[in-house]
C-alpha cells in the first residue's frame, strides 16, 4: 500500500507556533491549529460581551457537535459520549462508579499511569479489593497471555493505559479487548495519548469505557476531555458526584439519573473549550487519523534511528508496535539538563518523572526519567535534523 500524501506545508501554515519553536512535546500538549484557536477566541470574545449564557443558547449546535464529533471519533453513538473537564477525571467519574467488593480484583498493566494506580489503591483500601499487575511480555507490553491466565471469577474489571505516559509503546488494547469480551469483564481504556494519534474503534478495541483528553493529539484547548461509556452500562453505574445536571430532582426523597452519558457531567463546564473540541476532532478527521497515525509513526521511528546512532544516548521506548513518544536518557546529562539545554535552541520537549509510571520505571531501574521527546504531523524531517543536531553538540 502506498504512503498517504500529507499536505505539510497546509499543516505548518495552520500552526503558528510552528514558527516560533520546535514542538517536541505534543503528548503533554500539542500546539492548537489556527482554525481551533481561533474558534475558541470568537466563543470567549461572544462570552465577554454577549453573556455567558447568552453565548452558549447562540451556539447550542456547537456545543451539540462536541457529542456528534467524538462519536465519530470513536465509532460510537452521541448518547454514548461525556465532556468531562480533562481525561484523568472522565477516566474517574467511570471507575469510581464502578462496584468493587472485597475480595474483587481489578487486572492492570506494569507501565499504568500513577494516578490510576493511586485510585485502585485508594478504591482497595476503602473496599477491600485487590489490584493485579500483569507481568510485560518481552516486548515491554502487557502479556496477554498471562492477562488470560489471571482472570478468574473474582475479576470485575480490566483496565490499562493504550500508550503509557513514558516508553513509545502502544499496549495490544485490540487483544486485550478481545479476552475480556471472551471472559465476560468490563474493560476500562485510557486513551489519554493515544485519540487523535491512532485510530480508534470502540467496536474494535471491545472496550467499554474510553477515556481522553483533548490538549495532546487532537490538539484542542488545555481543561477539556471526553469520556466514552458503553450503552449496556450507562444506567448500571451511578457517577460518585451528581448535580442537577446529572439528574432531576423529583421531591424531597427522589431524583432520577439521566439515561445518557451526560450523567457523568456537570452542569457547569468549559463551554468555550467544549464547542472548540469539537472543531479540533471534526479538525484531526478532516485530515484523517489513519493518515495522522502513518505519518507520526514514521518521524518518530525516523527520530528513533537518528538517535540511536549517537554514543552517548540510550533510547529507552519499549512495545512491538511503538507510537510518536521518543524516549531516551544522555550518558552525562541528567533529564532536566537536557531539556533546559534544547530549550536554547526554542526546542520543545518534556521529561518523563518516575511518578507517572512508577512501577515501569522502578523496573528498569530509571531513576532520573526520561527525555521524551514526542512528534505530530506537523513536524519535519528538517526539525529532526536539527534535533538531532542539537543532541550532537551536548
Amino acid at each position: 500500500m502506498p504512503p498517504i500524501t500529507f499536505d505539510i506545508e497546509r499543516a505548518r501554515r495552520e500552526t503558528r507556533g510552528c514558527e516560533r519553536a520546535i514542538h517536541f512535546n505534543n503528548a503533554g500538549s500539542a500546539m492548537t491549529p489556527a482554525p481551533v484557536a481561533d474558534y475558541l477566541y470568537e466563543y470567549l470574545r461572544d462570552d465577554e460581551v454577549k453573556g455567558g449564557y447568552e453565548t452558549a443558547a447562540a451556539r447550542h449546535d456547537a456545543l451539540e457537535n462536541f457529542y456528534k464529533a467524538t462519536a465519530r471519533l470513536v465509532n460510537g453513538d452521541p448518547d454514548e459520549i461525556a465532556f468531562v473537564e480533562n481525561a484523568t477525571r472522565a477516566w474517574d467519574m467511570v471507575f469510581y462508579a464502578f462496584p468493587l467488593g472485597e475480595g474483587d480484583r481489578i487486572l492492570t498493566t506494569v507501565s499504568e499511569y500513577g494516578s490510576n494506580l493511586i485510585a485502585y489503591l485508594q478504591r482497595a483500601r476503602q473496599c477491600g479489593a485487590e489490584v493485579v499487575v500483569i507481568p510485560n511480555d518481552n516486548y515491554g507490553q502487557i502479556d496477554t497471555t498471562a492477562l488470560e491466565g489471571a482472570i478468574d471469577s473474582r475479576t470485575k474489571l480490566i483496565s490499562i493505559s493504550h500508550i503509557p505516559t513514558g516508553g513509545g509503546l502502544v499496549n495490544p488494547a485490540k487483544e486485550v479487548g478481545r479476552i475480556a469480551r471472551a471472559h465476560g469483564v468490563p474493560f476500562l481504556l485510557d486513551a489519554c495519548q493515544s485519540a487523535g494519534q491512532i485510530p480508534l474503534d470502540v467496536e474494535e478495541l471491545g472496550c467499554d469505557f474510553l477515556s481522553a483528553t483533548g490538549r495532546k493529539y487532537l490538539r484542542g484547548p488545555r481543561g477539556t476531555g471526553l469520556l466514552y461509556v458503553r450503552r449496556e452500562w450507562i444506567t448500571k453505574l451511578e457517577p460518585p458526584l451528581l448535580d442537577q445536571f446529572a439528574a432531576d430532582l423529583l421531591d424531597a426523597e427522589t431524583y432520577v439519573v439521566r439515561e445518557d452519558a451526560r450523567r457523568f457531567e456537570n452542569w457547569e463546564r468549559y463551554f468555550a473549550g467544549q464547542a472548540a473540541l469539537g472543531v479540533a476532532i471534526d479538525y484531526a478527521m478532516s485530515w484523517g487519523v489513519e493518515a495522522i497515525w502513518e505519518r507520526v509513526s514514521t518521524l518518530a521511528a525516523r527520530l528513533r534511528a537518528e538517535l540511536a546512532d549517537i554514543r552517548e544516548i540510550k533510547l529507552a521506548d519499549e512495545g512491538e508496535v511503538k507510537c510518536g513518544l521518543v524516549t531516551f536518557q544522555h550518558a552525562r546529562l541528567s533529564v532536566g539538563d537536557v531539556k533546559d539545554r534544547l530549550a536554547e535552541h526554542r526546542i520543545n520537549v518534556s521529561t518523563s518523572s518516575g511518578p507517572g509510571m512508577r512501577l515501569s520505571y522502578l523496573a528498569r531501574g530509571l531513576e532520573d526519567g526520561l527525555v521524551r521527546a514526542s512528534v505530530h504531523y506537523y513536524n519535519t524531517d528538517d526539525e529532526i535534523d536539527r534535533f538531532v543536531a542539537a543532541i550532537r553538540e551536548m
